[in-house]
């Protein structure tokens, strides 16, 4: 059985650009939904995502799957410091 908090690193291409990303499945599986909802590909959401990135790429999407989620929970978002 593979362990679920491994990290799985996935090829995505970024404005024509390929580089990797670095998550554990259950980030690939949620980002992969949402990209579904909105009819785009999880390239596309990547690439959003990248545009408005301040930090490295897997934690960028983390962070914004995360987010969503919370969103959608109707959580109060985190506040920067």
């Amino acid at each position: 059985m593979t362990d679920p908090t491994a990290p799985r690193k996935r090829s995505v291409t970024i404005a024509g650009h390929a580089t990797s990303v670095s998550m554990e499945d259950a980030f690939w599986r949620r980002l992969g939904g949402f990209a579904n909802e909105r009819g785009q590909s999880v390239n596309a959401l990547i690439a959003e995502i990248d545009r408005k990135r301040t930090t490295n790429l897997s934690s960028a999407v983390r962070v914004w799957v995360l987010e969503e989620c919370a969103r959608r929970a109707h959580l109060d978002p985190v506040s920067s410091a």
